[in-house]
């Protein structure tokens, strides 16, 4: 990126001051743990047979999708992302009772019913359980209830991460940033690194206010192992920020190639985020020659850690980030798709803080009737 004039702040409401308030959100993050909640954590993560569960709606559950598998390498234990949804609608399809098990909860209110809800799923039907929330709110609904239990942790994030706008942003990366520096690979310092590779995609975010003036009719968001968990949740915050008047997808650059590859035409932009493990990292350069080739080299955004080869064209390159695993690299991703979805969202005439004037969709889910294990008998 060659920089750029910044657009004005006000175009995007509380939404543009929340993903730009991102790096100095994370360096307090980092500064704010303390000793007693890894100590929790180091008890509980002692146990060879131990069951992690990542769990959260909507982008909350994609956090959990971006963080599994670097958890699972850095604890080598069993550790799964299963939505607070698919817990509530089906709970023995995935809760075990004889395994012991961390449930990790992510909510940027802790409001939403399904959160509540799965907590206490897993206490009626897991013998050993303990809970780690993840939140925002300190007037929430999940972490009042968990605040003084002895098999509970709860880890408020910064106040300015309880986001206002109706997309989870900052608050999203300081919970995904918390799991990770808890219970992963990631080291204090790295925060820092996030941090200004961060801050060099705010200070470039007219380039990718140009990729949202183009008004393409379709996004495709690609990305493997960790980076399949970005990409959803990247697709998500399009989908919502521009009222569904856009379609979104995503998928691995493997699995695109299985039939998804169809929805490609003139009208698409793909957005390939590529890996910087070597190997993995093969196969997402693979499907940008493919498409570039297809649709012609504005067809696709490629954002990497590092150059991608000079005959497959351009891509953003964030620095500083070589080393770090991709589950922590998808933190400073996050910043260019909040951008690129909070762009597409004003060309498209949209209210980014509020998409949804008429209630359609709200910010906290509201409706959903919560039914007992009893009632099945």
């Amino acid at each position: 990126m060659t920089s750029s004039p910044v657009p004005a702040q006000e175009d995007g409401g509380a939404t543009i001051l929340e993903i730009g308030q991102q790096p100095d959100a994370w360096r307090e993050v980092a500064a704010n743990l303390g000793e007693p909640a890894r100590a929790f954590l180091r008890d509980v993560t002692s146990r060879p047979d131990l069951r992690i569960i990542l769990t959260g709606a909507g982008s909350s559950a994609f956090a959990g999708t971006i963080a599994a598998p670097a958890l699972r390498r850095h604890l080598d234990r069993r550790v799964e992302a299963i939505a607070t949804t698919s817990i509530v609608a089906s709970p023995l399809d995935h809760l075990e009772r004889g395994t012991p098990t961390l449930l990790v909860s992510f909510g940027r209110s802790g409001n939403s019913p399904e959160s509540l809800a799965t907590t206490a799923l897993a206490d009626e039907l897991v013998d050993d359980v303990w809970h780690l929330i993840l939140t925002c709110d300190r007037a929430g609904e999940l972490g009042r209830a968990h605040r003084d239990r002895a098999n509970s942790l709860v880890v408020y994030m910064p106040e300015r991460t309880n986001d206002v706008g109706f997309a989870m942003t900052s608050s999203l990366t300081s919970m995904l940033l918390t799991c990770l520096l808890l219970l992963g690979p990631a080291k204090v310092d790295d925060t820092e690194a996030l941090a200004l590779a961060a801050q060099h995609v705010i200070e470039h975010q007219a380039e990718i206010r140009a990729l949202a003036q183009s008004k393409k009719l379709r996004f495709v968001y690609l990305g493997s192992g960790p980076l399949v968990g970005l990409a959803r949740e990247s697709a998500l915050k399009l989908l919502e920020l521009t009222a569904g008047e856009v379609v979104t997808y995503f998928d691995s650059p493997l699995g695109f190639r299985h039939g998804p590859k169809s929805v490609l035409d003139a009208d698409t932009l793909a957005v390939v985020y590529v890996s910087g493990d070597p190997y993995t990292r093969r196969y997402d350069l693979d499907i940008i020659a493919e498409i570039r080739a297809q649709l012609g080299p504005d067809s696709v955004a490629v954002i990497s850690t590092q150059p991608i080869p000079e005959a497959l064209g351009q891509a953003v390159v964030l620095p500083g980030l070589d080393g770090l695993d991709d589950s922590s690299v998808a933190l400073a991703y996050l910043v260019f798709a909040q951008y690129l979805a909070l762009f597409t969202s004003l060309e498209y005439g949209k209210t980014p803080d509020n998409p949804f004037p008429s209630g359609e969709v709200s910010r906290v889910v509201k409706g959903v009737t919560i039914y007992p294990m009893s009632a099945n008998g």
